[in-house]
């Protein structure tokens, strides 16, 4: 079966998107609202950038020790969409997240600016702050400790989310809609492909 999308894969086929959408979305056209749960089950949502989409896998980057992060950590799930309003199109993504804190965390945290660099380590994400002073105090005392060259923080790193279902969607006349999931009940299943109604 043939997508109607134009690919036989869900990660190749959001990097087309993502390609099709970035000269034409104003800000950010990897910008995903992520979805975690706490400990009572209450549904958190927030909007980070998705930084690669692997053959298997998508990543984004944080301090593990935010409450996303710890979401993330206990619950090893994940959702997100992605929306391109510049062409009507979203993706959605429901899978299970792993950490990636390894050289390829390092390679990315090293490509950053340097004061972002730094503000890693001074935020002490989803903590009280008394006021915008005391971080900036932060990332000066960073900056004096390493310098130019920061080491990437042990309690920063990537996540990376595997999917078990993808849902494509674009829009059409007449809240007539495109909508296709990619659904498979472990990692190592072949995807099951349904068309579903708007």
């Amino acid at each position: 079966m043939s997508s109607i999308f134009g690919q036989d894969d869900p990660f190749a086929l959001t990097r087309d998107w993502m390609a099709e959408a970035a000269p034409k979305e104003l800000a950010d056209p990897n910008a995903i609202s992520l979805a975690t749960v706490d400990s009572d089950g209450m549904p958190n949502v927030r909007v980070v950038l998705l930084k690669e989409i692997e053959d298997d896998a998508f990543v984004f980057y944080t301090n593990y020790e935010g409450k996303k992060g710890q979401e993330l950590i206990a619950s090893g799930k994940a959702a997100f969409v992605l929306h391109w309003k510049s062409i009507a199109r979203q993706v959605r993504v429901r899978g299970l997240v792993e950490k990636e804190d390894g050289p390829i965390a390092d390679a990315y945290y090293n490509s950053r600016a340097l004061d972002s660099r730094l503000g890693a380590w001074a935020s002490k994400q989803s903590r009280p702050l008394k006021n915008r002073a005391a971080l900036m105090a932060e990332v000066a005392a960073a900056g004096v400790r390493f310098g130019t060259t920061p080491p990437r923080p042990p309690f920063w790193g990537g996540f990376r989310i595997k999917p078990l279902e993808v849902e494509f969607w674009a829009d059409g006349a007449f809240r007539l809609h495109d909508r296709e999931r990619w659904l498979r009940s472990a990692l190592d299943q072949e995807w099951q492909r349904t068309r579903l109604y708007p």
